[in-house]
C-alpha cells in the first residue's frame, strides 16, 4: 500500500527539482564575483565583506535554501544589511540589474524567474527596513518610485 506524498512533500521536490546545487554554486559564485568587480557594488563588498570564501559558503546555502529548500542557511541577513551605511535604492537597482543578468545566462529559464522573483523581493524588503531603519519618521518609498 503506497501513500500519497503530502502537499509539503510536492512543493519541496518541486523546489528541489528546480535547479541543481552546481547551478546555486555557480549563480552566487558569478553574481558575486561580478559584483565585486563592478565600480557601484565592488567597494561596498569590499569595505563590509572580510572573508570572502565564509561569506560566499553562507550565500551558497541561503540561495540553495531559497530555490531547493535545503534549510542549510540560518543567518540573520537583515540587521548586517541595515548596519551599512549610505544605501540607497540605486545600489538595489544595480544590485537586481545585475543578478538579472547574471541568472539570464545560466540557461535554465525556470531558475532564472525564481531567483529574479526572490531577489526583487528580497531587495524591496530589505530597501523597506533599512528605510524604516535610518529614516523612521519617513514614510518608505519602493525601489522604483
Amino acid at each position: 500500500m503506497s501513500s500519497q506524498p503530502s502537499h509539503e512533500e510536492l512543493i519541496a521536490q518541486a523546489r528541489h527539482d528546480l535547479c541543481t546545487e552546481a547551478e546555486v554554486t555557480r549563480l552566487v559564485h558569478t553574481f558575486y564575483g561580478r559584483a565585486r568587480e563592478d565600480t557601484v557594488l565592488g567597494p561596498v563588498f569590499t569595505a563590509h565583506v572580510p572573508d570572502w570564501d565564509r561569506h560566499l559558503a553562507q550565500l551558497v546555502d541561503f540561495w540553495s535554501g531559497l530555490l531547493r529548500g535545503t534549510g542549510r542557511y540560518s543567518g540573520k541577513p537583515m540587521p548586517m544589511h541595515l548596519a551599512l551605511p549610505n544605501v540607497s535604492a540605486q545600489l538595489f537597482l544595480r544590485w537586481l540589474a545585475l543578478f538579472e543578468d547574471v541568472t539570464a545566462g545560466l540557461g535554465n529559464p525556470a531558475l532564472r524567474d525564481k531567483a529574479n522573483g526572490l531577489g526583487a523581493q528580497i531587495a524591496e524588503r530589505l530597501w523597506r527596513n533599512y528605510q524604516l531603519h535610518h529614516w523612521p519618521r519617513r514614510a518608505p518609498s519602493t525601489l522604483r518610485d
